[in-house]
C-alpha cells in the first residue's frame, strides 16, 4: 500500500469509494473552524503538510498487519525528512457491518490487538532503553526502533468526539516529533493547557484522568493510546501479553 505525502496532491481516482471518503472526513475535521479540533499540533501538522496518510484493510486481521508493517517501516526510514511535525496517519476499511456489531470497547480490543500482531513483525530489537512492560512509566510503544505515540479513533464513539472518527484510525507519531515540540517548555506547556480547554468545548464528557505527560513518575502511555467514551479504563495493558508469549516461547 502505498504511503501518500500530501494530501492535497492524492489522485482520488486512484482510490476506492471508502478512501476517498475517509480523506474527506479527515479534511472536514482538520478544517472546522466552528468546532476546532483539540489537537492543536494535528492542525499544525496539517497545514504544514508534514503528515503522511495509508490505507489499510480491516483493523486486527492478518492482511491488515503486513500492509501496516510495511508502511511504518517506511515511515520509520524517512520520518526524519517529513517535517518536523510529521504523523502517520492509518484510516482501516471500517464496513458498516463491523461498525453496526462492534461497541467501543471491541474495537478497544481490536486496536490492541493490531499492536500485538504488528509487534510479531518488527524486524529490529526492541530498544534497550525502552521498559517492555507498559506498567512502568517510560514505556511506549515501538515499531522498527522508533518509539511512538499511539492514537485511535472509532466510529463508535460518541460523547468523546476528539477520538471519533467514520472509520478506524490510528494516529503514529514519532517520539522525537514530541520531544522536538517539548524544547520550548513554556511554549508546550501553554499548548498543552489550551488542547484540554478545547477538549472540554469538543467533547460531550470531561477530559479523560489517564492524560499526563510522558516521563512523569504517575504517566502511562498505553491508557492514553485508546480512550473509551466513558471514564473507564482497562486494569492492565493487553501488550502484556507480549511479555507472555515470549516467556512460552522460551
Amino acid at each position: 500500500m502505498p504511503l501518500f505525502k500530501d494530501i492535497e496532491t492524492i489522485d482520488y481516482s486512484q482510490l476506492v469509494s471508502w478512501e476517498q471518503d475517509a480523506l474527506k472526513a479527515f479534511i472536514a475535521k482538520m478544517e472546522n473552524k466552528e468546532h476546532l479540533f483539540p489537537c492543536i499540533p494535528a492542525i499544525q501538522s496539517f497545514s504544514l503538510r508534514h503528515l503522511r496518510y495509508a490505507f489499510v484493510c480491516c483493523i486486527g486481521s492478518n492482511q491488515a498487519t503486513i500492509e501496516l508493517a510495511a508502511i511504518l517501516k517506511e515511515f520509520a526510514l524517512n520520518c526524519k525528512s517529513y517535517g518536523k511535525y510529521t504523523t502517520l496517519i492509518i484510516f482501516f476499511e471500517t464496513p458498516q457491518s463491523l461498525i453496526a456489531k462492534k461497541t467501543v470497547e471491541d474495537f478497544e480490543l481490536l486496536f490492541w490487538k493490531q499492536l500485538r500482531l504488528l509487534n510479531k513483525l518488527d524486524e529490529e530489537k526492541w530498544p534497550q532503553h525502552i521498559p517492555e512492560d507498559p506498567s512502568e512509566s517510560e514505556w511506549e510503544y515501538c515499531f522498527n526502533g522508533e518509539q511512538y505515540f499511539m492514537y485511535c479513533a472509532t466510529p463508535k464513539h460518541k460523547d468523546r468526539q476528539s477520538r471519533y472518527f467514520p472509520y478506524v484510525m490510528m494516529a503514529i507519531t514519532p517520539r522525537w516529533v514530541l520531544q522536538e515540540f517539548n524544547k520550548n517548555t513554556n511554549y508546550a506547556e501553554k499548548i498543552r493547557r489550551e488542547v484540554r480547554e478545547r477538549i472540554k468545548n469538543y467533547d460531550a464528557i470531561s477530559v479523560h484522568s489517564a492524560l499526563n505527560n510522558y516521563g512523569n513518575k504517575d504517566n502511562y502511555e498505553w491508557k492514553q493510546y485508546f480512550l473509551r467514551d466513558d471514564n473507564t479504563e482497562l486494569s492492565s495493558c493487553p501488550f502484556l501479553r507480549r511479555l507472555s508469549n515470549q516467556k512460552e516461547e522460551k
